[in-house]
């Protein structure tokens, strides 16, 4: 009977020592490092990767990615696109310029849904939500959400749902989409800075 009195001495013990390390990891992860693209510079968490690529950059925020590009299945990441990425883009026999009035997904065919490569994206074709948001001090992004689905590839059966945003600076040149609901990331670019 002894050992409980202990064991509860033990465990206040170690939350009391838990809250200033707890403490310091907040601050050390709010320092993080910083990503610049097209004069934006955003503070991300230390443990998120990046990878550029042309006039793209693809931020891994999971602990798992076989295939850091932009849309490749089973990779937690957001994904950050210059006007070459996201004007004349060649889709099918022509080409698409994303305006915002549709969604970012420059594939006229199936691809595989974001969280399980045995499954195919079905693109939402009506917006959510539309407005505006902050993305540093004195920039607006027309913020949209667009509802998607995961289908079975046999019988197109809808086996998950899920909302793709878009953050859209069309006079600095960048789009950000981001298909995994990334924690964090509205804060992040709301702080952004601009040079």
């Amino acid at each position: 009977m002894r050992k409980l009195p202990l064991l509860l001495a033990a465990l206040t013990a170690a939350s009391a020592t838990v809250l200033p390390a707890t403490a310091s990891l907040a601050s050390a992860s709010s320092a993080g490092k910083t990503l610049s693209f097209r004069g934006m510079t955003l503070r991300i968490p230390a443990d998120w990767k990046v990878y550029r690529s042309g006039d793209h950059v693809v931020v891994v925020t999971g602990l798992l990615c076989k295939k850091p590009e932009p849309f490749a299945p089973d990779c937690e990441s957001f994904w950050i696109f210059g006007p070459k990425d996201y004007t004349n883009v060649p889709v099918g026999g022509g080409s698409v310029t994303y305006t915002g009035k549709q969604q970012f997904h420059p594939f006229s065919g199936v691809i595989p849904c974001p969280f399980n490569s045995n499954l195919s994206w079905y693109p939402g074709e009506k917006a959510s939500y539309r407005g505006l948001r902050p993305v540093g001090s004195g920039h607006k992004a027309t913020y949209t959400t667009w509802p998607n689905r995961c289908v079975t590839n046999d019988t197109g059966r809808t086996t998950a749902r899920w909302n793709e945003k878009e953050w859209f600076l069309p006079r600095s040149g960048i789009l950000v989409v981001d298909a995994w609901n990334t924690y964090g990331l509205a804060g992040v670019l709301k702080r952004a800075t601009w040079s």
